[in-house]
């Protein structure tokens, strides 16, 4: 099994993926250990003083004026577990638990929190044995962090609370950690602040969405040049030069994507040949490179934030290398929150241009010859008119889920925490138009193979022909008469979900950008 070490200089997406979707194993370098083994000598000593220090030796928030005398200390960092651990609503997935509790333990490592080796190592101790947290949808303002998701997650180092166990079966995390031989922590001064206050959950969603993302945006690329294919446009529009004169990284990536997998096409270049001769392709075909290489810069920006965060260690107070202990504001999500909204805004453009694409190939008057709806005897069969309906639909919901969620800053603790960034809501929709964004292409991808089927005669490209003869393989079905189409378009979703249409193109075209 891959191992995953972690150190004191953060991590990278490759490794966040590998522990959330893959399982790996969870290593503590000698460097993190030792690290964390300083800081922690370091809040004992300020634990040991009568002055108060912030989350040491005081209560939180809005209630740190108070000093906590040493007999209580280890009472407030359960009870701080215990009350912030208040999420309700659905179970989150899987995946973003595991990132979630893995960026945690990664900021833990860096040595600038004071929690002791033996904690952190639990944290690994509890992601190894496949042991996962129950975390609700709502309790995170973004802002002290994901304080309720890292709450439930903390609660189950504590060997309290409910857990998923490794067979699925959710289960007393006490039991499951018995189980598992791993002991409970019995938290110390600042060690049950340090484990809650990070922006983990809404980092761990930034990552998994900007690799589901970069698949997504390659197969965008892919189903516009079937439609443009379908639709007997013109691959002029791609050429190199005219990119070159406004030299966005992204859509001259796009624009070489497409022009690869419309190379050796006897589909374009027929405006001409037409009773109706078009002078140029709508927007949505010509422009495709323009909007979807927009996104792509979208993305950039986002990598690179990401990158930085993955590099922080996030938590109120830090230890500093001179021995201090210095309350800040790094657990604030702005950074991520942004970034998430801007995602997500480009996500529903794209799929809203692909969703004008597809109805044009089933508009007989705007299509070029090809039959209504791609029906196969239009009026008796209806085609593929509802399976447009659908994708309306789902772009529909992506323009609701582009309204930022950082722009609604809401006061919280007594006006203390007065400004927060919703972060966390910010990356929850964005997984959700990731998923509709899933969907849309998928079923552009469905009209497109099955409109260049129906140019009998003219010979697609030989990645277009790889691209329809891996769909078929997978269960999307061709032309024909009207059928139960739900299975079809679910067959469609897995296929593009699983970057089977990348896979298939790529043989041909060499890796796209």
């Amino acid at each position: 099994m891959h191992t995953v070490v972690v150190g004191t200089s953060g991590t990278t997406a490759e490794d966040v993926i590998a522990v959330a979707r893959g399982n790996a194993r969870i290593e503590l370098s000698g460097e993190a250990l030792d690290a964390l083994a300083r800081a922690r000598e370091i809040v004992d000593a300020l634990a040991a003083k009568p002055e108060p220090v912030y989350g040491v030796s005081t209560g939180f928030g809005a209630l740190a004026s108070r000093h906590i005398s040493p007999e209580l200390r280890a009472q407030l960092q359960r009870n701080i577990v215990r009350s912030h651990a208040a999420g309700m609503g659905p179970r989150v997935e899987r995946e973003v638990v595991r990132a979630l509790m893995f960026l945690r333990l990664k900021t833990v490592a860096s040595g600038h929190t004071g929690v002791r080796p033996s904690v952190a190592q639990t944290m690994a101790d509890v992601l190894n044995a496949g042991i996962t947290p129950v975390v609700h949808e709502y309790g995170s303002l973004g802002c002290s962090g994901d304080l309720a998701p890292l709450s439930h997650c903390a609660l189950t180092l504590m060997g309290e609370g409910d857990a998923e166990g490794p067979d699925g079966v959710v289960r007393p995390a006490g039991e499951l950690l018995a189980e598992a031989g791993i002991q409970p922590v019995e938290l110390k001064e600042k060690e049950g602040l340090a484990l809650l206050n990070g922006t983990d959950g809404m980092l761990g969603m930034l990552v998994m969405a900007l690799a589901d993302l970069d698949k997504l945006y390659k197969s965008a690329d892919i189903t516009a040049a079937l439609t443009l294919e379908a639709l007997l446009g013109t691959e002029k529009v791609l050429a190199p030069e005219l990119h070159a004169i406004r030299p966005h990284p992204g859509q001259g990536a796009s624009a070489a994507n497409m022009a690869a997998v419309l190379k050796g096409s006897g589909l374009t270049g027929h405006f001409q040949e037409e009773s109706a001769p078009r002078v140029q392709d709508a927007y949505s075909v010509r422009c495709a490179p323009q909007v979807a290489g927009a996104g792509r810069d979208t993305m950039a920006h986002a990598a690179l934030v990401a990158s930085r965060e993955l590099a922080s260690a996030v938590d109120n107070p830090v230890v500093l290398p001179d021995g201090r202990v210095e309350s800040n504001g790094n657990f604030h999500g702005a950074p991520v929150a942004y970034v998430l909204d801007f995602l997500a805004i480009a996500a529903a453009d794209l799929g809203s241009i692909a969703e004008r694409r597809t109805d044009r190939l089933l508009d007989k008057n705007r299509s070029h010859g090809l039959p209504p709806f791609l029906a196969d005897d239009a009026g008796v069969d209806s085609g593929l008119m509802i399976a447009q309906y659908t994708q309306a639909a789902l772009v529909s919901e992506m323009k609701r889920l582009a309204v930022p969620a950082s722009a609604d800053s809401i006061p919280s603790s007594a006006m203390q925490e007065d400004h927060v960034s919703m972060g966390w809501s910010a990356a929850r929709k964005l997984r959700t138009a990731v998923d509709n964004l899933t969907r849309i292409i998928a079923i552009e991808m469905y009209a497109a193979t099955r409109a260049i089927e129906l140019r009998h005669g003219l010979t697609p490209a030989p990645a277009s022909r790889a691209a329809i003869a891996a769909a078929r393989a997978a269960g999307v079905e061709g032309p024909g008469p009207d059928r139960f189409l739900a299975p079809d378009l679910a067959a469609a979703d897995a296929f593009v979900r699983a970057g089977g249409l990348v896979a298939a193109v790529e043989p041909v075209t060499g890796p796209l950008a």
